[in-house]
């Protein structure tokens, strides 16, 4: 698997006229090698010439977890008495790096690498290859969904225990750290953030984080939340309700709610990523919300929980099957709530899938 991606990988940075891909710890090295390291003040850099066998910098007491990928990658270790210049200024001899174009990544890159290009390979050019990287991973195949899948279902599992469990009266903090406990039961490796748990007036706050502030009776609370399973990330919002709403909320519920599915309706092969914006935003416009629809329809899903392709007025890059992304419309009165409803699809090959599968009607707890 390691290997059909990094073929792939050479084949689109050889046609875009790099010479060579740089990456640092995080979602795309572990894509193409299955390492998995942490960025911290020892540097870990591998190097993918196009056409020539790859290398690695990395701390020694690291070196051994290369000798589990399927991927060869050549081993340039340092020690923490050696530090981490002459490895590597060796790994630069050895890839030739003299006067090449080097593919980096422009939101995982830090200065602290980029220096260490400028030191030991300073004929050299650092471009953004953003581009290159997303179109590798933009299309999941069958591994990577059947993570998602199980992601999804271990949140949904966590997010319908946790909420059996909430009454006017709690925090928004006590309720998400109730949720984080139910999470990590259910089989969580990992959290895709910290989980956004807002009500009442809070909830009129897209990206709120939870407060000491009690819920009470007839808010709306927006519980979004995600684990992680293999690597992969879920991401569901729903919007509950403590007893009845008052009626314009009430009406605002059903307006989101009939947005989310006009968007999930929208998606499909060849069909652009910004028409499933305009699907969604339109159904609230009608209705007259349109100015409390603050944000993107959507963005995509997999190692990192926002990734391509972005599901935004503009883009038009047309979807494909195996492409994953969410669907959230919301709607956000000042002052008064909030609703959000949050669901993660796959564009198959006549349409689209909801991996979530999450009540949408309104809860009233």
């Amino acid at each position: 698997m390691h290997i059909t991606r990094l073929n792939r990988l050479m084949e689109l940075a050889g046609a875009r006229g790099f010479d060579a891909l740089a990456l640092v710890p995080g979602p795309n090295l572990f894509y193409l090698t299955g390492l998995l390291f942490h960025l911290s003040e020892r540097p870990v850099v591998a190097v993918f010439p196009v056409g020539k066998s790859p290398a690695i910098v990395l701390p020694a007491f690291e070196a051994v977890e290369v000798g589990q990928t399927t991927v060869r990658l050549e081993v340039f270790s340092y020690t923490d008495e050696q530090g981490h210049a002459p490895a590597f200024r060796n790994a630069c001899d050895a890839l030739g790096l003299k006067s090449q174009i080097v593919g980096v990544e422009p939101l995982q890159m830090r200065v602290l690498e980029a220096r260490l290009f400028e030191q030991h390979a300073p004929a050299s050019q650092l471009v953004p290859a953003g581009d290159v990287l997303a179109e590798l991973r933009s299309c999941k195949d069958e591994h990577e969904l059947e993570q998602m899948r199980c992601a999804i279902a271990v949140t949904e599992t966590a997010l319908r225990s946790t909420m059996e469990q909430v009454r006017a009266g709690m925090t928004e903090r006590a309720v998400a750290a109730l949720l984080k406990i139910e999470m990590l039961e259910a089989g969580a490796e990992g959290m895709s953030f910290a989980p956004l748990v807002v009500a009442g007036p809070n909830a009129a706050s897209p990206h709120a984080g939870p407060s000491d502030r009690p819920i009470q009776p007839g808010e709306t609370i927006v519980v979004d939340c995600g684990v992680m399973v293999g690597g992969y990330m879920a991401d569901i919002t729903r919007t509950f309700a403590i007893g009845a709403l008052e009626p314009e909320l009430a009406r605002v519920y059903e307006v989101v709610r009939a947005a989310n599915e006009a968007g999930r309706a929208a998606a499909g092969p060849g069909v652009p990523a910004e028409q499933v914006d305009r699907a969604a935003r339109a159904v609230i416009e009608e209705a007259g919300y349109g100015a409390y629809f603050t944000h993107r329809t959507g963005h995509g899903l997999g190692l990192e929980v926002h990734e391509p392709p972005y599901i935004v007025a503009g883009n038009e890059r047309p979807l494909e099957p195996g492409m994953t992304f969410t669907v959230e419309p919301g709607v956000y009165l000042p002052g008064r709530g909030g609703v959000r409803i949050e669901d993660d699809v796959v564009v198959t090959s006549d349409g689209a899938e909801s991996l979530t599968s999450f009540e949408r009607g309104l809860i009233s707890l």
